[in-house]
């Protein structure tokens, strides 16, 4: 019987080869092609034939939520009227690893006519195709994980690195920030993740917990249980947050000499608790929590008086954690 998991494990050797030969790819001809698609005034079209055309399909669409515009053009249809597509603004990402991919090789005619700039992704630097090209990016490979060296293996592997690579450089050279990036993707948890602020899921006005500085313990107790956060806001006669009180801190206080009855919640509650602004993201908000180890957060205004709070379970109910 066959060594599947052996098998296995030599694509997996070679395929990691592969990706650690790139390494010197990484040259002035790359900066060069990324010098030419930041630059671009219009959209960066990718364009490859079968397997490197489903790899092209995954660039374009890495580029164009990075931004940096692009989308793809099957050689085939290009051939049938989709070059209508291309302007001499554009940048045109060709892919073959041969670098002599007939489909691709006839539309640089018309690719040249129309003035748009060229950048080959080949595995041969002396092909055609990379010779033809304004820029080359070598994705050269010493062997396919395939025994028969047939599979386009280890070559589409290199060539998706090789287009995450530039996708990335891109997007760090134009400074593309997380908010950018939420707007390409503002559908499903990661859309949440990153458009969602504290303003749009904390709990408001008489929705607060919040006692004065003044108050006993007890009625501390009674407003958590009412407004059931796990936690109070503790405010002076201004409405300025002097502390929090949190289920942790009675867990905390049953060992001691406490008299809930009595006792003022200014004693017990902590002084100078975590806050956050309204305008922060929640995501910002999980992170805080999660190195803090706290489980609510009261969100206050410029003058720290309080206009919110929220706490775990409210990022677990907007999809965010």
């Amino acid at each position: 019987m066959k060594d599947f998991k052996q098998l296995a494990q030599n694509v997996i050797e070679i395929e990691q080869q592969a990706i650690a030969e790139l390494s010197a790819f990484i040259d002035d001809d790359f900066a060069k092609a990324c010098e030419l698609m930041f630059n671009c005034t219009g959209r960066v079209v990718v364009i490859g034939m079968g397997k490197s055309g489903h790899i092209g399909g995954k660039i374009a669409a890495t580029l164009a939520s990075t931004g940096t515009p692009s989308f793809f053009v099957h050689p085939g249809e290009a051939s049938h009227g989709d070059l209508g597509m291309i302007t001499r603004n554009d940048v045109v990402l060709t892919i073959s690893n041969s670098g002599e991919t007939g489909e691709v090789l006839a539309i640089i005619p018309v690719i040249k006519r129309i003035g748009a700039k060229l950048i080959s992704m080949t595995g041969k630097p002396d092909s055609t195709l990379a010779k033809l090209a304004d820029r080359h990016v070598c994705v050269q490979v010493s062997q396919e994980a395939c025994p028969l060296g047939l599979a386009p293996t280890s070559s589409t592997t290199a060539t998706l690195v090789m287009g995450d690579a530039i996708a990335v450089a891109l997007l760090n050279a134009r400074g593309f920030t997380a908010d950018d990036f939420a707007l390409s993707h503002p559908g499903g948890s990661l859309g949440k993740r990153l458009l969602l602020r504290l303003a749009d899921i904390m709990h408001k006005n008489d929705r607060i917990p919040m006692v004065n500085v003044n108050a006993k313990i007890k009625d501390a107790l009674v407003e958590m249980s009412l407004k059931g956060l796990g936690m109070t806001a503790v405010v002076d006669d201004e409405t300025v947050l002097a502390g929090l009180f949190t289920d942790g801190d009675l867990r905390r206080i049953l060992d001691a000499q406490i008299d809930i009855h009595q006792d003022m919640i200014s004693s017990v509650m902590t002084k100078k608790p975590y806050v956050a602004e309204q305008d922060m993201l929640a995501a910002e908000a999980l992170k805080i929590m999660e190195d803090k180890k706290i489980n609510g957060l009261i969100i206050v205004d410029k003058n720290n008086q309080p206009v919110g709070a929220m706490n775990m379970h409210d990022l677990l109910k907007s999809g965010v954690l």
